[in-house]
């Protein structure tokens, strides 16, 4: 059964409390479940049971701005590690394994960077180490083609179909893409335009090389927004990290082809366990 966080009506107007969060199993052990922009906490449905089965609580949170949690005063990489660092002292987890897919996963990269003693291994789905390319005219020029149809009055709801169309790749578990419209459609304007800009400031390449928890990379075969080769030349600077290619996969392989998903991420969490190193 899943345990849903009660105070989220409270919540509403304190952008500095705890984020709301569902939760399934118990215990000392959890695996931190982060959506990318446009998802929620509940695009994780299909991993909670694995993830449970695999001797682990599975937590998974709305972010800033999305769901039940309210805005941050100061949208940002300090601010989403602040966050989650509130939501694992309100659980009372002294560590954790952060799963994050694309945005999430560079929030995991930003948390262990900043809070590396909390984490306790990383699981990072079609996401990368920087995002676009130096300078600074690409990034401007991605902001703009992104928010320019809410600036032409349409809405995320409006755009929900055609984002999430151009995210998968061939035969999608139905039910995946359902979910990821529904939770696309129901972002804010507000915090799309807001994790957009955002998202370009991302670079953690030089931390790559000194993360020093177990890290599985998992990446879509056919991901055009997190290319595999990209991902696999991330893996390869972490020391130690396993990759996995899914195959048929665009950007929301744990939504499109969760059998696939699950499997990797279960013989990773196991081998955690097995090793000692939870």
């Amino acid at each position: 059964m899943i345990a849903r966080n009660k105070r989220t009506k409270a919540l509403k107007n304190m952008p500095n409390s705890m984020p709301a969060y569902v939760s399934s199993g118990a215990g000392p052990d959890a695996v931190i479940c982060l959506h990318g922009i446009g998802g929620r906490r509940d695009v994780w449905q299909p991993q909670m049971q694995t993830i449970v089965r695999c001797g682990f609580r599975a937590v998974a949170w709305d972010a800033p701005g999305y769901g039940d949690t309210p805005q941050i005063e100061a949208p940002g990489w300090d601010g989403f590690s602040a966050a989650l660092l509130r939501l694992l002292d309100g659980l009372e987890l002294e560590r954790c394994v952060l799963l994050g897919h694309s945005f999430g996963g560079m929030m995991a990269q930003h948390f262990a960077s900043k809070h590396g003693p909390r984490v306790k291994a990383l699981v990072l789905s079609a996401t990368s180490p920087a995002f676009g390319k130096r300078g600074g005219d690409w990034q401007r020029d991605f902001i703009t083609q992104r928010v320019g149809p809410l600036d032409e009055g349409r809405t995320m709801e409006d755009l929900s179909e055609t984002i999430v169309a151009g995210l998968v790749g061939d035969n999608p578990d139905p039910a995946g893409v359902t979910r990821a419209k529904k939770a696309m459609a129901a972002c804010p304007d507000a915090t799309y335009r807001r994790s957009i800009e955002v998202l370009v400031t991302f670079d953690m390449r030089e931390h790559l090389s000194r993360i020093s928890v177990p890290t599985l990379v998992i990446a879509g075969e056919n991901d055009t927004n997190a290319p595999s080769p990209m991902m696999e030349r991330m893996a390869a600077r972490i020391p130690g990290a396993r990759f996995v290619l899914v195959p048929g996969a665009g950007h929301l392989a744990n939504l499109e082809q969760p059998l696939a998903f699950n499997a990797a991420l279960s013989e990773f969490l196991q081998s955690i366990r097995a090793t000692g190193r939870e």
